[in-house]
Parts: C-alpha cells; sequence; structure tokens
C-alpha cells in the first residue's frame, strides 16, 4: 500500500506539492445510485415532480459541485475542467437512478475527487427535490470507476 500522501512527516495534514508532477490529460469516472419507491421513480421519469426537471436540476448541481471540489474538500487542488459530464440511467427492476460522472482536466493531479463529488452532489439533489414525497430514499455505491492520466497511470475498479 502507498504512503497517505496527505501527511507530512509529522503527521500534520498538509496539500501535496504537485508543482513538480508533468502536466498530463487526467480523466476519472464515478458512479452511484439513489434507490427509491417505485412512485418516485415514475414520477421522475414521467416529470411530474412539482419542483421541475429532476434529472435536469441534478445534472447541472453534478457540474457545479465538480467545479467547486477544492472548496469542499480540504486539501484538494483548485483544477481547470475541462469537460464535466453527468449521465443517468432509471434502472426500473430495482428502482434506482443511476449516475455517473466524467471529469477532465490537463494538469498535475488528478480529477477522481471532482467526479466523486459530481455524483454525490447530483444524487443529493435528486433527494432534495423528491424529498416530500419519498424521505426514504437511499444513495448507495458511491465508487471511483476509472482513472486515467499521471504518474500511475490507467486504474479500473474490478466490476
Amino acid at each position: 500500500m502507498s504512503e497517505l500522501t496527505h501527511f507530512n512527516a509529522r503527521g500534520e495534514a498538509h496539500m501535496v506539492d504537485v508543482g513538480g508532477k508533468e502536466e498530463t490529460r487526467r480523466v476519472a469516472v464515478a458512479e452511484g445510485r439513489i434507490a427509491m419507491q417505485p412512485d418516485t421513480l415514475a414520477m421522475i421519469r414521467d416529470g411530474g415532480a412539482l419542483k421541475g426537471d429532476v434529472l435536469g436540476v441534478a445534472r447541472i448541481a453534478g457540474i457545479m459541485a465538480a467545479k467547486k471540489t477544492a472548496d469542499l474538500v480540504p486539501l484538494c487542488h483548485p483544477l481547470p475542467l475541462t469537460r464535466v459530464e453527468i449521465t443517468f440511467e432509471l434502472l426500473e427492476e430495482t428502482t434506482e437512478i443511476r449516475c455517473t460522472a466524467t471529469a477532465e482536466t490537463r494538469g498535475r493531479t488528478g480529477v477522481e475527487m471532482e467526479a466523486l463529488t459530481a455524483v454525490q452532489i447530483a444524487l443529493l439533489t435528486i433527494y432534495d427535490m423528491c424529498k416530500a414525497v419519498d424521505r426514504g430514499m437511499r444513495m448507495e455505491g458511491i465508487r471511483l470507476l476509472e482513472k486515467r492520466g499521471g504518474k500511475s497511470g490507467h486504474w479500473k475498479a474490478e466490476a
């Protein structure tokens, strides 16, 4: 296992120095799901939510969250994102919505945190917009699927 880079030799938290790292194209893909009642999924699918287009608002929230990750996670570097894509898949058989976020930059550090933050906030936005009809929704399975770029190269989660 690699050492924890967010701690110095004295065990104090610090921001990692990435100044000497090579700039490369960095891509990260994350996913998560929100489970809900069948009627809630139908309401979202059919556009019947009183607050409007649930998935459209959640998509924008996820993009905004990716751009604000360094403001939310204390030791993250602010990154100039070149692309953030949020997609949703309605899983009728399990009454879930799967969210996938892809974040991209050209820089000295990866965009895993941006992709993970985008998923979390997109799912949280779905919860917020639908909580009046389904307070029991559950956000689950939030994880990194893939990362590319940088010294450590390509990594892909096992199925």
